[in-house]
């Protein structure tokens, strides 16, 4: 049996992940492919409680950048084990809503602390389960804040509490690892219209993935 294909979407909050995950995963399935959506933190029982308590546990205000990036790659490493490579292995093809990449950014750079410990850390958690493809919706970090903020009713998790300097530098982040993975990280521009940027992404893994989509 032929392996999945392992794609991930990432970007700033309020670029509209979600909605362009949907419509691939339709756009996947009406031509008969198997799809599995995984999100991060997430998607494990494990992963689920972590995320409740890095994004909804107002007594973890003041958790150090060193445990979240922890907490993170404990969330990561148990998806990656139970979720993703045995779908992968049964021919399933997998879309994360976020993967390594965002702690990368996020913990890396938002948070200061530098690529080394985020390697490390990513290393343990995914091994040597890495996208195939990676689309980074790119908007700029004032539309992007403002979007999530008015998506959670004004009640901001604690990520998207964060001040504006703080996605300025997760934006600038991406564009850089963009710039430096041109084989695996598309830009796609998330100020266009939904349908425009889902008619970019589908291109995309059209060109990338003709064999397995048309057999």
């Amino acid at each position: 049996m032929a392996r999945g294909i392992f794609i991930s979407f990432e970007g700033s909050e309020g670029g509209g992940k979600s909605t362009q995950i949907a419509l691939l995963e339709s756009a996947l399935q009406e031509r008969g492919i198997t799809v599995r959506r995984t999100r991060e933190p997430g998607g494990t029982l494990l992963g689920e409680r972590l995320r409740d308590l890095l994004q909804h546990t107002p007594e973890l205000e003041d958790l150090c950048d060193e445990a979240e990036l922890l907490l993170f790659g404990a969330s990561r490493a148990q998806l990656v084990r139970e979720v993703i490579r045995p779908a992968l292995e049964s021919g399933t093809w997998v879309i994360a809503d976020r993967f390594l990449d965002s702690t990368t950014v996020y913990q890396g750079i938002g948070r200061g602390l530098g690529a080394e410990s985020v390697n490390a850390v990513n290393a343990v958690a995914v091994g040597a389960s890495r996208p195939d493809v990676t689309f980074l919706l790119d908007l700029d970090a004032a539309t992007g804040h403002a979007r999530a903020r008015a998506a959670s009713g004004d009640r901001p998790d604690r990520i998207e509490n964060q001040p504006p300097a703080f996605f300025e530098r997760i934006r600038a982040g991406y564009l850089d690892l963009a710039a430096a993975n041109p084989d695996r990280i598309v830009l796609i521009d998330a100020s266009r219209p939904v349908a425009a940027v889902a008619d970019a992404i589908w291109k995309e893994c059209e060109r990338r993935f003709s064999h397995e989509l048309h057999g």
